[in-house]
């Protein structure tokens, strides 16, 4: 006969001390995390070292870290919460992103390492001019900063209910402690500390999840194959979806999205492959990209069954279900789950954030620097006073829009995040794609015209398909931005642009 669940909270420590405990917690974690910037980065701090870690990053250390880095706080939050809305649909661009990996590996790292970059943008300049270049940076910059912003807000949101609130901490101090923290340990180093202490958080975010599983199929009394009788029968278990050509679930639309987003949010992103560019060798680089694309697919699918689980146990329970989705761990984690899932669940999303916001810091000031700054033109000491101060800058700028987030009590994630980027990165996705396969150039100039113009169309055609057919646009906007670009540059091309049918070389 099947045992009761479990409902009963795992300790009897009051609200305070569980608070008290938590807080000392994760400020050992935090002081961990110090240590390894404070001894990992060496003697130098020019930006030699901090850009690309003398390109003398393991591959299979770069490898754990990335895996972090690109899950995120975010996804720790709201991939547990999809089931309730998408079913298990969500794997169907998880398998698209596999493929975006390998295209990654097999088609941009080589290109980048032939022309020894430091930032991925400075390619545009070689094959198109300064106008180019410049516009590539922006638009990476001004997308990246609100989307690492923006998943920075969730966890800060988080500590602060959770630990903080309760001793009336105002949430700009807790924000302004979080942002900190993560440029006490990376401003000396950056990417040879970053490459570290992502690997540990990574580390720390993987085990917090398998040990949340391990005690939610303790309290349900679940084994393995109890696990896998409670997906198939929880009606949520849906993966593939070939019959509705106007769901934004469709599986081709998904798929293809998968591809072209984790081309243009990884591969044309300056964060993710600057991580490679610090790795000695292009084989080794292609390594680490196989090796972590592929492990997507099963800490991915580890989140959607714990959110079938957690939406199991709330029936069993009486517990009712969160009106949105990405409060669904956080509550039962919480409120239901015990104190010893709620440190979990916090070390989880801490690690996971900062994994993903201390990256996404040294690549803004990369960017800014190389890009925008053009320290490579300057003297070394120039250089590396040029490099602090932006990474000063900017941190103060991360700090600033998550305040801005609160004020406008803005909680949206992964679905906002990707439609920012559709928007954002669809312009670096023709510009890459124009120079890499096609012969002409396009009239420098006029090159900012285009990508802005680009997202301003595919805005209108979204709300009118949306209006006239009751179309609605998923992923597949990035895909449309990239081609109006394409387009866009092929029409201000000097001559007759034509398929070149390989990489340009140096």
């Amino acid at each position: 006969m099947k045992r009761p669940v479990d409902t009963s909270p795992a300790g009897s420590d009051d609200t305070m001390n569980n608070g008290i405990i938590l807080l000392l917690i994760l400020a050992a974690y935090f002081a961990v995390l110090l240590l390894i910037g404070r001894f990992s980065g060496g003697k130098s701090d020019d930006n030699s070292n901090f850009f690309l870690a003398g390109k003398s990053s393991p591959w299979w250390l770069v490898a754990i870290g990335m895996i972090g880095t690109s899950i995120s706080g975010v996804t720790f939050i709201s991939v547990p919460g999809m089931p309730l809305t998408i079913e298990m649909t969500y794997m169907q661009m998880v398998l698209g992103f596999v493929v975006g990996y390998i295209a990654i590996a097999k088609i941009l790292l080589p290109l980048y390492y032939r022309l020894g970059l430091t930032s991925i943008y400075t390619y545009l300049e070689h094959r198109f001019g300064l106008c180019s270049h410049k516009t590539g940076a922006v638009f990476f910059f001004i997308s990246k900063i609100i989307g690492a912003a923006a998943r920075l807000y969730l966890v800060v949101l988080i500590l602060q209910r959770i630990v903080l609130a309760g001793w009336n901490i105002p949430f700009w101090a807790t924000a302004l402690a979080v942002v900190l923290l993560i440029w006490l340990y990376s401003h000396r180093s950056g990417m040879r500390t970053i490459v570290r202490t992502d690997a540990l958080q990574t580390v720390f975010m993987i085990g917090a999840l398998l040990l949340i599983l391990a005690q939610l199929m303790t309290r349900m009394h679940l084994d393995v194959q109890g696990v896998v009788d409670t997906v198939r029968a929880s009606g949520l278990e849906r993966v593939f979806v070939f019959d509705d050509w106007q769901s934004k679930q469709n599986f081709f639309k998904q798929f293809f999205s998968g591809i072209f987003i984790t081309i243009v949010m990884s591969g044309l992103d300056q964060d993710i492959m600057q991580k490679n560019l610090s790795i000695r060798t292009l084989r080794e680089a292609q390594k680490n990209m196989y090796i972590y694309g592929t492990a997507f697919v099963p800490v991915n699918l580890l989140f959607l069954v714990l959110g079938i689980l957690l939406v199991a146990y709330a029936g069993q329970a009486g517990i009712a279900l969160p009106s949105k989705t990405d409060e669904l761990l956080p509550l039962m984690a919480t409120d239901y789950l015990g104190f010893g899932v709620l440190l979990l669940f916090s070390i989880g999303i801490v690690a996971a954030a900062f994994s993903s916001a201390d990256s996404a810091l040294t690549a803004l000031t990369t960017s800014f620097c190389v890009d925008l700054l053009g320290v490579n033109r300057r003297s070394a000491a120039e250089a590396v006073t040029l490099r602090k101060r932006a990474h000063v800058g900017i941190s103060l700028l991360f700090f600033l829009i998550i305040c801005v987030i609160e004020a406008l009590n803005d909680t949206s994630v992964i679905d906002a995040i990707y439609t920012i980027a559709g928007y954002t990165y669809g312009p670096l996705l023709g510009l890459f794609v124009y120079g890499l396969f096609m012969k002409g150039t396009p009239r420098d100039r006029h090159v900012p015209w285009v990508a802005l113009l680009s997202p301003i169309l595919c805005y209108a055609l979204q709300r009118w398909l949306a209006g006239a057919f009751g179309y609605q646009m998923g992923y597949e906007l990035l895909m449309l931005n990239g081609l109006i670009t394409f387009a866009g540059l092929m029409l201000l091309s000097v001559g007759r642009p034509t398929f070149s049918g390989q990489l340009p070389r140096k």
